[in-house]
């Protein structure tokens, strides 16, 4: 019988190449969603087609609204960055970090794993080809998997020893694209823009948009999403 995972789906192109690297290895899929007020919430969407077309078990969406808190360009009246450098988005945290936000995801998911008696959790974060976030680093995950074996009662009474998947981490754009394309993904049934249109058509000038054409280049392959630019 497959184990069950956990699986942080935001219907973008990371998080849906790790649920296909999770699902090729033999993992039975858990999927969590997570509507916390983003301004680019046509990603749900995504994350619903992604769901569907991976065969996931349950697909659960939570909404946590962040915009209480605000602090991002994602979550608040802030300006999202547009036609940046590479050396420009890795020069400083940028406006369209939202505080905390892995940590409160990874929390989420570990009470789902916890009550789905998974052991293992997927992330799709990434420290090559990335806007800087900080809670993007090997570090900050191997602390958070510390912390998964001391705050659940599965960890404590050792019924789970809780691994946290970060198989993108150490890659660069064009290496996941080409693993995912390696594995059937459909890149056509993600959302990758962090300023959309009404329509979600991407801006094809913010950060993720620009990180995701770039990969597409440096992979030789052509993206199927459409841009406004």
């Amino acid at each position: 019988m497959a184990k069950p995972a956990v699986i942080l789906l935001s219907g973008g192109l990371d998080s849906t190449t790790t649920a296909a690297i999770a699902r090729a290895e033999g993992f039975d899929l858990y999927a969590l969603s997570l509507d916390y007020g983003q301004r680019h919430r046509h990603e749900l969407e995504a994350a619903r087609r992604v769901a569907r077309a991976m065969g996931v078990r349950r697909h659960v969406f939570l909404a946590i609204d962040l915009r209480a808190f605000g602090g991002s360009a994602l979550t608040g009246p802030i300006e999202v960055p547009k036609d940046r450098s590479l050396g420009q988005m890795q020069a400083e945290i940028p406006v369209t970090y939202v505080p905390a936000r892995n940590t409160i995801f990874l929390a989420l998911a570990l009470g789902y794993a916890e009550v789905v008696g998974a052991a293992d959790l997927f992330i799709g974060i990434n420290a090559i080809d990335y806007s800087g976030y900080p809670d993007c680093r090997p570090e900050y995950v191997a602390a958070f998997g510390r912390l998964a074996a001391l705050a659940t009662k599965a960890g404590v009474e050792g019924r789970l020893s809780y691994q946290i998947h970060t198989p993108l981490v150490a890659m660069t754009k064009a290496e996941i694209i080409s693993r995912g394309t390696e594995l059937g993904v459909d890149f056509g049934l993600t959302h990758s823009c962090y300023d959309p249109d009404a329509a979600g058509l991407s801006c094809g000038r913010c950060d993720a948009c620009l990180l995701r054409r770039k990969g597409f280049a440096e992979a030789g392959l052509v993206d199927p999403l459409p841009y406004a630019r």
